[in-house]
């Protein structure tokens, strides 16, 4: 067999024992799609009214018009939040053996963090699906045409790449599952300290510095752009940037400490 064909059919292999454990351990997917959902509901609900009627710039106001500008930051939180699940998962490969196993046997060697990345990528869009399902069931009315979902559905998935790449890399570097668990958490707290929740101009000036340059916000305003019309500028092109450099860094990063585990 050629090595492409190897590696095929062993990345394979190792798509499926991921996608198997996570049938075999639903309470962690279920936890990871409910809380972004629960989160989009408390901000909506809660927060909503208040935050609503403060957006300006002619979007009205209320929880209609917030539950529109909060989706895609909730969104990106949570691809994050589903990414340290990741993170736990390859820790747990590397401190219980299963590792040193692959090691003994005749299969493609990158093809073991392939599984990782593609099982938790398709978690990741199943939670990002509930979310805007449940978006629509409380107001969420993007303006979007097929070929601004399909965009947007096109970033999303390199995202959850980029940050699933990521948080593959910290759980190989992480000592154990429990410390795995805390290294992606600054990754759920970024959609905060960017354009997630509240545009960046209400900030304080140091504030707004950081939440304009952090990676998150271009890619929940290029999102807004295509999804509900908004102004996108140059957020695509620096959005795109974002998420294909920081896959082939954090690749680089986790296929480095693999090889040298």
């Amino acid at each position: 067999m050629s090595t492409l064909g190897l590696a095929v059919r062993d990345s394979n292999t190792m798509v499926r024992r991921q996608l198997k454990r996570l049938v075999r351990y639903p309470s962690m997917t279920v936890q990871l799609i409910l809380t972004p959902v629960v989160i989009l509901l408390l901000f909506v609900y809660v927060f909503g009214g208040t935050l609503g009627a403060g957006l300006g710039g002619g979007q009205g106001g209320g929880r209609t018009t917030y539950v529109n500008y909060v989706v895609p930051g909730i969104l990106l939180m949570a691809a994050a939040t589903a990414a340290t699940g990741t993170a736990v998962m390859a820790a747990t490969d590397m401190t219980e053996g299963i590792i040193a196993r692959f090691r003994t046997m005749r299969i493609f060697r990158a093809s073991v963090l392939t599984g990782h990345v593609v099982a938790s990528v398709v978690q990741q869009l199943l939670g990002m699906a509930v979310l805007i399902g449940v978006a629509y069931a409380i107001g969420f009315r993007p303006s979007a045409t097929a070929v601004e979902w399909l965009a947007a559905a096109g970033l999303l998935t390199l995202f959850a790449t980029a940050i699933t790449w990521l948080a593959v890399a910290l759980g190989l570097k992480s000592p154990t599952p429990e410390a795995a668990s805390n290294a992606p958490m600054p990754l759920v707290l970024l959609p905060f300290l960017g354009s997630g929740f509240v545009p960046t101009d209400s900030m304080p000036t140091a504030i707004r510095w950081f939440a304009e340059y952090q990676p998150f916000t271009p890619i929940m305003e290029t999102l807004r752009g295509l999804l509900l019309g908004t102004p996108i500028g140059n957020s695509a092109a620096i959005a795109l940037a974002w998420c294909l450099g920081l896959t082939v860094v954090s690749y680089l990063w986790a296929k480095n400490i693999f090889d040298k585990a």
